[in-house]
């Protein structure tokens, strides 16, 4: 496999470097620039009169060719300063003659005096200072006509974001000393007046309540309008995700009552709800697992499942969702229901509450029962925020703890209910969820839990990750991703944590080409104990192929501890290599990998299939 990758990656550049040196002479410049210019100049006329892959079939085509350069040159030199230029035609000899533009620049002009004129009332005497100052154009600095064309939008956008949302240009006079090689702008504008906020005015079909839109506006009523914050409520309301169109603009200025104007909310809402199918196979016994990038189906030992999720929209009319999943598999039966309330209480903070009814049969341990929980996420960004809540399980656990005389796995069967508080802070600063080519995430969790029943124990579980993406070139074609987790049990040994709470380790999303659970300490019949430590480690090369191909290689590790403090000294290690196919949203991932240091039980191979990266 590395054999025929490098040949491919070998034989692509020689195509290249092959190809390159056809391309470059397969077009030529349209005319010749001929003149006293400088590097930068030149090059940017250049540019302009552009180049053309047939040659001039005539005199008359070279001399067209010659003019049509010349006013290309004549746009770049005003552009750049230059009104006291000297341009001049010209074709060469023999039958194919080239069309030649000789240019004498002249001497730059620069800014003389900047003149501002209010058409109207002028605004406050801070905004008259500040738009000034947004005109940026210094007195003997270059006449460039980009920068006189750009000073006049900065000035136009410093009014409005200052609360002249009425703010226009009128057109600027710029007068040319050909003799003292100046440039005067003189600028119009009008302000108009200041522009207070007033209420909302909601344009929807829907259930959306305007009293919860109210709440997120981010100003008070009478405050001075601001067009971030206009900007900053219709995002607020396109981040709910209920919303099919939505648009946030300043009413017209004959809708001012008592000198306020109102601010206009459009909405369409999606439609009500909307029905999620899927299925999996499984030939691993283990379950489907929940990775950073998606949900992972893997295959490698005998297991298949359905899901359906049935979520409902807006139904509280505060942009809300109602999410029932049902889960029906060989190893794991559940029935999930969950509301979601974003913008709970304040801006950027989401509640959700959900219950659950469940069971699992895993290599590990037996379990049915109900839960019961509520959170709140607290966004500061999109991607980073803390999470805190709490949640209720009560739970019939049967484990096994030990091997009898005659072969036989014995255990204990439980009935516990099991108290956690829930913390957990997010940071991303990656740039893409699902392919990420450069930047790190890290998160941390901390679920202070007690357990009562047939089992007393308080104990504090940890776990955290760190990811980072490092690009290799300027395409960032070549991307080494590695990833670190931790976890830590304190308060709690083995057998009294309960089987459920334990750390467990391998296969997807974890250490691939191991069983799930298939890491770590087992009894005699090969069934995981799992650990109150957890170490695992990941490290990738994914290399973009042409088109929408990847291929990566990959080198996982994991360990299990029976102590608080994580076991680095024996890690069980699996490889493998992958293949992704950009999907546009992300890539489709297969993964095959195989355990290095395998044990009696562990599979010879493992395939994975997923969308987003593995980390």
């Amino acid at each position: 496999m590395r054999r025929a990758l490098v040949a491919a990656l070998v034989s692509t550049a020689i195509s290249l470097v092959i190809a390159a040196p056809g391309l470059a002479l397969a077009a030529e410049p349209k005319a010749q620039v001929q003149g006293e210019l400088d590097r930068g100049l030149r090059a940017a006329i250049q540019r302009a009169v552009g180049v053309s892959k047939a040659k001039p079939e005539s005199r008359v085509d070279a001399r067209r060719r010659a003019r049509e350069a010349g006013e290309s040159a004549i746009a770049v030199l005003r552009s750049e300063g230059y009104y006291d230029y000297v341009i001049e035609t010209d074709v060469g000899e023999g039958d194919t003659p080239a069309a030649i533009v000789r240019i004498t620049p002249g001497p730059r002009s620069i800014i003389g005096k900047v003149v501002v004129t209010w058409d109207g009332p002028s605004p406050d005497p801070a905004t008259a200072m500040a738009a000034t100052k947004a005109l940026a154009l210094a007195s003997g600095a270059p006449g460039r006509s980009a920068d006189v064309l750009a000073a006049e939008g900065r000035v136009e956008a410093t009014l409005r974001t200052r609360g002249y949302a009425d703010a226009a240009t009128h057109p600027r006079q710029v007068v040319v000393d050909h003799i003292a090689h100046t440039l005067t702008p003189t600028y119009h504008f009008s302000a108009g007046e200041l522009v207070h906020l007033g209420g909302l005015n909601v344009v929807s079909q829907g259930r959306t309540k305007q009293s919860w839109i109210a709440s997120l506006a981010p100003w008070k009523k009478g405050d001075v309008y601001d067009p971030a914050k206009v900007a900053k409520l219709e995002q607020r309301l396109r981040d709910a995700g209920v919303f099919n169109s939505v648009t946030v603009a300043l009413a017209p200025a004959d809708q001012s009552a008592g000198g306020l104007r109102p601010v206009v909310v459009s909405l369409g809402d999606r439609p009500p709800h909307t029905i999620e199918l899927g299925a999996g196979y499984s030939s691993g016994s283990y379950p489907t697992t929940q990775t950073g990038a998606g949900i992972e189906y893997s295959t490698g030992g005998g297991g298949a499942g359905i899901d359906a999720k049935w979520i409902l929209y807006n139904r509280l009319g505060q942009a809300d969702s109602i999410t029932v999943t049902g889960r029906l598999a060989q190893i794991q039966q559940k029935l999930d229901g969950e509301l979601d309330l974003p913008d709970w209480k304040r801006a950027d903070q989401i509640l959700r509450v959900g219950a659950d009814v469940f069971a699992d049969d895993t290599n590990a341990y037996d379990d049915d029962g109900i839960g019961a929980r509520a959170s709140v996420e607290r966004h500061y960004t999109k991607t980073t925020y803390i999470t805190y809540g709490g949640a209720i399980d009560v739970v019939d656990t049967r484990e096994s703890t030990a091997i009898n005389a005659n072969g036989i796995a014995v255990g204990e069967n439980l009935k516990l209910a099991i108290f956690s508080l829930i913390g957990q802070f997010a940071l991303d600063r990656s740039d893409d969820p699902l392919n990420p080519t450069r930047g790190w995430r890290a998160t941390l969790e901390a679920d202070p839990t007690y357990v009562t029943g047939d089992r007393m124990l308080p104990y504090l579980k940890l776990t955290g990750q760190v990811s980072g993406y490092l690009p290799l070139g300027q395409d960032a074609s070549t991307v080494l991703a590695a990833r670190v987790k931790l976890g830590s049990i304190v308060g709690g040994d083995i057998p009294d944590v309960p089987a459920d709470r334990r750390f467990f380790a391998g296969g997807g999303g974890s250490v691939r080409g191991f069983n799930y659970q298939g890491i770590g300490p087992q009894l005699a019949d090969g069934t995981p104990l799992g650990g109150v430590s957890l170490f695992e480690t990941s490290f990738e090369v994914r290399q973009r192929l042409n088109g929408p191909l990847s291929l990566a290689g990959f080198v996982d590790a994991g360990s299990l501890g029976p102590t608080p403090a994580p076991d680095f000294s024996h890690p069980e290690v699996g490889v493998g290599v992958g293949v992704r196919y950009d999907l546009g949203f992300g890539p489709i991932r297969l993964d095959i990998a195989t355990p290095v240091t395998r044990r009696k039980g562990d599979p010879l191979l493992q395939l994975y299939i997923s969308i987003g990266q593995s980390f």
